[in-house]
């Protein structure tokens, strides 16, 4: 086994480098052929590195591509080298929900939502912000109220998702609170589609930062884009596409009117069930409890779908929102 297989694994997991000492104590010994782990310890260390296995017997390093357009930098440079395990899992996880929900609408009859790819990056951002403030109901009015950026970011999720976006949050990749996701890997991405148009904002933001997030990732969809991003000024000046989605972000909230509630952080937690509500979207949830309900959907899916393992969670959940 060579010995920057390993390397590579250990900048794919993601690890902190504070915890990689302590959890993998022969990791230096094997890179340095001082010794070889037994089969039962590649195993493991696949395992608590988030590798397949069969990697590890490779000639190279494999190279794995971000399955959605990248948009973002480092510098002034498109993200080169590996990507982490939690960033491709993440995806691979919403690409999976987002399947589901494209399949179950079709077989409902449900109409195509009238807003994916309506806009081009020539349009012009004041117009589609103010077609988006409209569907979103998202008027002057309504921004005024808000006393942090909590209140803002929870209001513009509901009203994504009552107009039919799947709005996910979250700081962990699934249900594993081991596996926290780095913002500065990533704040966000959009799967356009349209009849399953997906968001995904990364919960381990600054609260601040995920408002404008959800604004940019949903002009993403007004585009019938679908994109990985960093909302950095650099990629913003890189990209069209991005600057574009910032210049539509910031006119849709408004930034230059409520600069300063936007940087409080607010107060108060969420439980369990709140937690896992937004991870996996309210919409998606609900339609997955009326599929497996209705018996269209398995018990054993709509678990693996919602990464739940027991049957009092999954009714605790579905008390949570009102479906059971």
């Amino acid at each position: 086994m060579r010995p920057e297989l390993l390397q590579w694994a250990r900048v794919r997991s993601g690890i902190d480098d504070d915890v990689w000492d302590s959890r993998f104590p022969r990791f230096d010994a094997w890179v340095a052929g001082e010794t070889r782990p037994t089969l039962r310890q590649l195993e493991e260390f696949a395992r608590k590195t988030y590798t397949p296995v069969g990697f590890f017997f490779l000639d190279e390093p494999p190279t794995e591509n971000v399955p959605i357009p990248d948009f973002r930098t480092v510098g002034d440079r498109p993200v080169s080298g590996p990507v982490t395990a939690d960033l491709l899992d993440t995806l691979y996880i919403c690409q999976a929900r987002q399947e589901w929900y494209r399949d179950s609408q079709l077989l409902n009859g449900e109409a195509r939502l009238a807003f994916v790819g309506t806009a081009t990056v020539e349009t012009p951002p004041e117009e589609v912000a103010a077609s988006m403030r409209q569907l979103l109901d998202w008027t002057t009015r309504t921004r005024e109220r808000f006393r942090d950026s909590d209140a803002a970011f929870t209001c513009l999720r509901e009203n994504a998702e009552a107009v039919g976006v799947l709005v996910m949050v979250s700081g962990i990749v699934g249900s594993n609170t081991h596996r926290k996701l780095d913002p500065q890997e990533f704040r966000g991405f959009a799967l356009s589609d349209p009849y399953a148009a997906l968001v995904f904002v990364n919960g381990a933001d600054s609260k601040a930062a995920k408002v404008f997030t959800l604004a940019h990732e949903l002009a993403h969809l007004w585009l019938g884009s679908t994109a990985l991003s960093d909302i950095d000024p650099v990629s913003a000046r890189r990209f069209d596409e991005e600057r574009w989605c910032n210049q539509v972000a910031a006119e849709l909230l408004g930034v230059h009117q409520w600069a300063a509630p936007l940087v409080a952080e607010g107060s108060g937690g969420s439980d369990y069930y709140d937690t896992k509500a937004a991870q996996v979207g309210k919409r998606f949830a609900r339609e997955l409890f009326s599929s497996t309900l209705e018996g269209r959907t398995t018990y054993t899916e709509a678990f693996r779908l919602l990464d739940v393992k027991k049957t009092s969670t999954f009714e605790g959940l579905g008390q949570r929102l009102g479906i059971l």
